[in-house]
Parts: structure tokens; sequence; C-alpha cells
């Protein structure tokens, strides 16, 4: 009886890897307190649906385990969890969220070997700082800039085009991209200025739009100062029609702009795709914060997983991240499929050709003023 059943068992056991791959930890850095929790609670459903899909595909077995940490949209909480990631060994991370964040923990998790995609962080210079491991899918702040001085080179070729800011290191950043987009074109602005945030008077800024006699104005800056500046424009009688960022898209716009805002253009990324329905389960109800930005958590995860596979350098007893150098390099070596669609990223960890969006505010049948549906497309 025995001698029958031995070879049975050889069969078995040669069926089963002989050390089976311990799962793979992936950081996850996000406000989960705050103000900004309701992004935080999108990033982590994204995350762990992610997590569970990759899981799945792989048979069921654990292969990967999300490590969820609060950093609460804070700089120095960001980088309290970027040492504890690095004393941990956790060596894939998805964050942080905010521009801020990211330029405080960046440091850590570059020295710690670890290799991080941001969701949301836009702020141009981050990824010129030289960090191998920092990727972001958000389009960064130049991009959205070039975008639209791409829009307004075309939608007002052979018409005046002014560019403000509100000499803050963020709107400036975007009025330099814009102005360096139009003289590429062979269409530079008439008229360069700024005035600073919170200012009220700006009578005497309009009388100078006006006396350039302009048909646009790009705006760098956020949504109150853009508010002010379209009521001056408008109670002044200047109706050039005012472009920005998604800086401008602040809940309080619609109600700070009023009928002044109508019209206004306003760059942006697409709306990203709902997550795939879990199998078996309904999907848990998310805030429109929360489905803002769950999609691109789910990608960032993807993209991670999916360069460690490439990369080879995942220990197979402990699951550790062994060279985080070698992941950053599968990510660069791309297209991932994600998602969200193909997703590159160019060497400065920047995501190649990100898609960016034109949206009109204008005011909806039930008095609203909003800029869902309203796509702008070039002339």
């Amino acid at each position: 009886m025995m001698r029958r059943i031995l070879p049975v068992l050889a069969g078995l056991l040669a069926a089963v890897p002989a050390c089976a791959q311990a799962p793979v930890r992936i950081g996850l850095s996000a406000p989960l307190t705050g103000p900004d929790a309701a992004f935080g609670l999108g990033l982590r459903q994204g995350a762990e649906q992610a997590v569970a899909d990759l899981n799945r595909a792989a048979g069921g077995r654990a292969r990967w385990i999300l490590i969820p940490a609060d950093d609460g949209g804070d700089g120095r909480q960001a980088v309290a969890v970027a040492r504890k990631f690095a004393a941990d060994g956790v060596r894939l991370v998805v964050g942080p969220l905010e521009s801020g964040a990211v330029a405080a923990a960046a440091p850590v998790y570059e020295e710690a070997g670890a290799v991080t995609v941001t969701t949301g962080a836009s702020y141009t210079p981050l990824t010129g700082r030289g960090f191998w491991g920092l990727f972001r899918l958000r389009p960064s702040d130049a991009q959205q800039g070039r975008a639209a001085g791409a829009h307004l080179a075309k939608a007002f070729a052979g018409r005046r085009v002014g560019i403000l800011n509100d000499r803050s290191t963020f709107g400036r950043g975007l009025a330099d991209a814009v102005a360096a987009r139009l003289k590429e074109a062979g269409a530079p602005e008439v008229l360069f200025d700024g005035f600073a945030r919170n200012t009220r008077d700006l009578s005497d800024l309009v009388a100078r739009l006006k006396a350039a006699r302009l048909d646009a104005v790009y705006f760098g800056g956020l949504a109150p100062e853009a508010a002010t500046l379209l009521h001056a424009m408008r109670d002044a009688g200047l109706g050039a029609t005012l472009v920005a960022s998604d800086g401008i898209l602040d809940p309080g716009f619609p109600s700070a702009a009023g009928a002044a805002g109508e019209g206004t253009v306003m760059t942006l990324s697409p709306d990203l795709p709902r997550l795939p329905e879990p199998p078996g389960a309904r999907p848990p109800p998310r805030s429109l914060e929360a489905e803002s930005v769950s999609a691109a958590a789910y990608a960032a995860v993807e993209l991670l997983a999916r360069a460690a596979e490439r990369a080879h350098t995942a220990d197979s007893k402990t699951g550790r991240i062994a060279e985080g150098r070698k992941v950053a390099e599968a990510l660069r070596a791309g297209p991932t499929h994600t998602l969200l669609g193909p997703v590159t990223f160019d060497p400065r960890g920047d995501r190649t050709d990100p898609p960016i969006g034109l949206r009109i505010w204008r005011r909806m049948p039930d008095g609203r003023l909003d800029y869902a549906g309203n796509d702008v497309a070039d002339p």
C-alpha cells in the first residue's frame, strides 16, 4: 500500500513550488485624516481594490499586501511615514498626494532606495531634482500650462493675449509655461503681469488690461483670486475670456465668481474611469472626492507591482525589494498597461503626454455654474 502512495505524494510535491514567493508590501502614504481625508479614503479604496484584484489574478494567494499610513497631507507627517516605511523595508509606495508632502518625503525615500508613485503632486520642480525613484501620474503644472498655451495660440490666433499670475511659485510656474508655449507658436503675449494673493482692488491692473485691448487673459493662480479678477474685469467692461488651470477647481469658485465666471476655460485631467466592479460584491459607496482619485491609486499599484515583477528583485523568502533602482528602470522602460490605459514616463519621472482636457464653466439649466460635460474643442 505504501509503495503505491509514495509515487502519488512525489507527484504532488513536484507540483508545489520549492519556495513560494513571500508577499511584497506596497505602502500607501495618504491623508487619511485632516482636510483632505475624503481624498485619502478614495486613495485607500483604490489601492486596496488593486491589491485584491492582483492577488485574485495570482490564484487567490497573497502575492501583494497594502500597508496604509496616514500622512495627514502634512510634510512633517509624510516624512515620519517615509521613515517608518524605510525602517520596515517597504520599498514600493503610492503617494504622498500633496506636492508639499512629496517634496518633504522624497529625500527619505531616495535614501532608503524606495520607488514612489504620486497621484496628485503637480508642482513642476519636484521631478527636476534628480530623484531616480519618484514618478507622478498627474500632469505637472508646466504640462498644464503648455496645454493652455497651445489652446490660446489656436483659439486666439491673431488676437491679443495677456498673462497674469498670483506671484506664487505655483502661479508663476503656470504663467511661464504658457508664455513659453505662445512664444514657440510665434504668438507671444502682449502683457505679462501679476498681483499678490488676497488683493482686493484690481482697478489699476484691469485698466492696463483694457488699455492692452486683450481678447483673452491667462491666469496662473487659485479660485479666490480668479473670482476677484473676473469681477474686476466684468465691472470694467472687459469681456476678455479667462483661461486658467485646475487651480480654480474649488467648490467655492461657482458662488464666488457668479455670473462673471461664465465662459471661463480651465485645463484639467479628463475624468478618470470608475474602479472595476469587485466580483461577487457590491462596491462600497464613495464620495465625489474619493471617486476622483481612486482610479489613479489603483493604477499606481498596478504600475509598482508590474514593474517589480519585470525587475525580478523581490526576495522570495521575505518579499522585500532588494534593488529599487531596477524597479524604477522597469517603470521608465514602459509602457505599462493600467486602468488608466498605457502609461509611460520620461527620464524625469513625469508621465509622457498625459491627457489634459479643456472645460468651460457655463450656466446650467438649473442655474448652477458648472464645468461638468462642457468640453472645449480647439479650432
